[in-house]
């Protein structure tokens, strides 16, 4: 099996899908070039959507971010992210485009990442948690309730308490080796911030993922959100969503979480609130009696450009962003105590 790090310097796996890992990859490549990008697999949305409904490809969206954010060319960088204006490829991004050709023309989608990784030039190596054609199911018993497709149960109002919810792949997935491979050679395994339910959990119930997570002599990192999602978290505190975490792990295996205490403008809070987003609670007296170590920094980083024009698929997409230069620092500091 390929080994999915070089020698000599820091590893760090990072998992989790879309904006939360680019923009934390983004800056940690300028600690270390040993980067594993562990890629959630069940985005069924704007483009990613359509060439998954009519071409049967796997997932390319958030693989093509990672894919960009580890890549030194930045001609080939704004190639990949070219989203089509107009025609029958409107809405579409290139890198989407190129990845499901790669993947028809190879029939390996783990090849069609490879060769796009050369393309790129990348830094570090890219995994599809999965290579399984997998949808997400989100299911509460108690209320015979199932939502299925990530982007159904991400556009979803929550009528019960999520945290009451099991969520699954169907059909039930196997990892792909090379994760598992990533998490157990990792010297830190950093969870990026996300979606709970349609991008951090989906790869974490992966079949497993979980034990590799439990089993890694790696410090694992989970990097919490900066704000709650609408009719989803509402009102959760940095410790629900660290238990949340573990929850779909089945059982603790966090060292540390970070969180962000650096307070808003108050025309930062508008934009916020127009977002229906809210900053999380930092529960300092539950975190401090928590298995892992809570520390706080100043993570707040500007909020994202509005959608681009051509983004004309529906999808989700917030604004909302960490200061990824000051957390990817806050994880080295880590690894070097």
């Amino acid at each position: 099996m390929k080994d999915p790090f070089a020698k000599n310097d820091v590893k760090i796996a990072v998992l989790g899908g879309g904006t939360g890992s680019f923009t934390l990859l983004s800056a940690l490549k300028g600690h270390t070039k040993q980067l594993a990008a562990i890629v959630n697999m069940v985005d069924d949305g704007g483009s990613t959507g359509v060439l998954r409904d009519e071409l049967g490809a796997l997932p390319p969206g958030d693989v093509r971010q990672c894919l960009v954010a580890l890549s030194d060319s930045s001609k080939v960088r704004d190639l990949f992210n070219y989203r089509f204006e107009s025609g029958t490829f409107g809405g579409h991004s290139f890198g989407n485009i190129l990845l499901t050709a790669l993947e028809k023309v190879t029939g390996n989608f783990n090849e069609a990442v490879e060769t796009a990784s050369e393309i790129l030039r990348i830094n570090g190596v890219v995994i599809p948690a999965t290579l399984d054609d997998v949808r997400l199911k989100m299911e509460w018993p108690e209320a015979s309730l199932i939502l299925r497709g990530e982007r159904v149960i991400d556009a979803d109002y929550f009528r019960h308490d999520p945290r009451r919810a099991t969520l699954s792949l169907l059909p039930s997935a196997t990892a792909n080796p090379m994760a598992i491979s990533a998490i157990e050679q990792a010297d830190m395994v950093v969870i990026a911030p996300g979606d709970l339910y349609t991008s951090i959990g989906p790869l974490l119930v992966i079949d497993g993922i979980a034990e590799a997570l439990k089993n890694t002599k790696a410090s694992c990192v989970y990097v919490a959100n900066l704000v709650t999602k609408n009719g989803q978290t509402t009102g959760f505190t940095v410790s629900d969503h660290a238990s949340e975490i573990e929850r779909f792990v089945g059982g603790p295996f966090l060292d540390y979480v970070l969180y962000n205490e650096e307070v808003p403008t108050r025309k930062i809070m508008q934009k916020y609130k127009a977002e229906k987003a809210f900053l999380v609670k930092v529960d300092k007296k539950v975190l401090v009696n928590m298995p892992y170590k809570a520390i706080g920094g100043n993570f707040l980083g500007k909020m994202a450009s509005k959608k681009h024009k051509a983004d004309k698929l529906p999808v989700t997409r917030s604004l909302i962003r960490h200061d990824a230069s000051a957390v990817a620092s806050a994880i080295i500091g880590l690894y070097n105590q």
